[in-house]
């Protein structure tokens, strides 16, 4: 369910986006999933990739700067009423969602997957497992793409 996800500030331009890429795509890294937020001057790119300690390193050393941040990916099912089933498990526990995204995730089992930041991770994570539902890690949504 624990995961780590690269996050990066890129000013609001023509091709600051595809800057990162292309260096990573240089370094033999795969993009899992990725969420891109703008305002009107920058952006946070936060990245999911197949080898995060890799793509830290590498990013850094083409001038990039990088954070890592834990975050939870659970598996819902991909139908009407998936992602509400999920937040009813964190409801009324005062738990914050700071942001998420989510991606389809196994087309055989109709499942989707969502990535959370909570503001209390450990709580989050122990109510989800409590609650029978599925965490994802990073191999296994490379392996679902």
């Amino acid at each position: 369910m624990k995961m780590n996800q690269l996050s990066l500030f890129i000013e609001n331009k023509p091709e600051h986006l595809d800057r990162i890429c292309a260096d990573l795509k240089k370094y033999g890294i795969n993009i899992i999933t990725l969420s891109l937020a703008d305002t009107k001057d920058f952006g946070i790119l936060r990245l999911i990739v197949d080898d995060w300690e890799k793509a830290k390193v590498s990013l850094e050393s083409e001038g990039h700067i990088v954070n890592v941040t834990e975050v939870l990916a659970v598996e819902a099912s991909h139908e009407a009423g998936g992602l509400s089933g999920v937040l009813d498990v964190i409801a009324g526990t005062g738990i914050n969602i700071e942001y998420m995204y989510a991606f389809p995730g196994n087309p055989t089992t109709h499942t989707a997957a969502l990535v959370f930041r909570f503001d209390d991770p450990e709580k989050a994570l122990a109510l989800l497992k409590e609650a029978g539902l599925s965490g994802v890690d990073s191999v296994s949504l490379f392996e679902n793409k």
